[in-house]
């Protein structure tokens, strides 16, 4: 494949790029982590933030493989489709990934919001232990000790105190830490846009990275995204990486396909 330089694939590599260095250099002050998509239920969600999201980035690295990508996979698709609709995919993209995404850690926060309150209201150790298990378990080692205190001193008021604090903490961080609760990142609508690759152009051949040999492009998006929901499905500890966004721009992309595929009198 040859890579090319588009104009609105060139456009959002100039916008990404500026926002990122903006950032970097506090050029943004406190805006920068208001940017980032908040859980709705967090008291730092703005509704703007489905939209500016997508263009912040956790780190250089993370911008590269972004950006990497969209140069090597966007340029056919503005191509195909000319820049005014390529744009409307991207964003509808980068959108319905943040949307899905959303709706997942709204049905994760909302049952750890429910044993927060179990535990407040029977502060006993197999709660506070399955806290921890269920909804923090890379935190779950550095509270073990507690958790064997709750059971020799289960009537200690302090030590009941202490270990409600510590949960109404946990759950308060995990939703309303303005560098940390947030997401960010155009990976939604750069999964989209690969979706997009392999369904319009199937049988482009592609040889990923460490790959032994070349696979259509269609092969590689399916398993692609069944990696993506295997790792959604089972994540690791401290895995930082929005698995259900991805699937989200997949997602949203193969509907937007098909919907326009259904009305092609209409430009978008």
């Amino acid at each position: 494949m040859t890579i090319q330089f588009t104009p609105m694939v060139r456009n959002l590599l100039f916008v990404n790029a500026a926002v990122f260095l903006l950032a970097s250099m506090g050029a943004l002050g406190g805006l920068t982590p208001m940017l980032a998509l908040f859980p709705w239920t967090s008291d730092l969600f703005q509704p703007f933030q489905h939209f500016t999201y997508m263009f912040m980035h956790g780190g250089m690295g993370h911008l590269f493989s972004n950006m990497l990508a969209l140069l090597i996979f966007g340029p056919q698709l503005e191509n195909h489709w000319g820049g005014q609709r390529f744009l409307v995919f991207w964003l509808a993209c980068g959108i319905g990934a943040g949307v899905l995404y959303q709706g997942v850690r709204h049905y994760e926060t909302e049952g750890m919001r429910q044993a927060r309150d179990r535990f407040v209201a029977q502060p006993t150790a197999v709660n506070f232990a399955d806290f921890y298990r269920d909804h923090a378990p890379a935190y779950a080692p550095a509270v073990a000790e507690k958790v064997q205190a709750l059971r020799e001193r289960p009537d200690d008021a302090a030590l009941v105190q202490n270990a409600k604090e510590t949960v109404v903490d946990m759950y308060d961080a995990t939703l309303n830490t303005p560098n940390g609760s947030g997401m960010v990142g155009a990976s939604g609508a750069v999964f989209g846009v690969l979706l997009a690759f392999g369904y319009l152009f199937s049988h482009t051949p592609l040889q990923p990275f460490l790959f032994p040999f070349p696979i259509k492009a269609a092969y590689f998006v399916f398993l692609y995204g069944m990696l993506e929901l295997y790792s959604g499905i089972h994540p690791v500890p401290n895995d930082n990486v929005a698995h259900f966004a991805h699937l989200g721009g997949m997602l949203f992309g193969f509907l937007l396909l098909k919907f326009w595929e259904q009305d092609r009198s209409r430009f978008y």
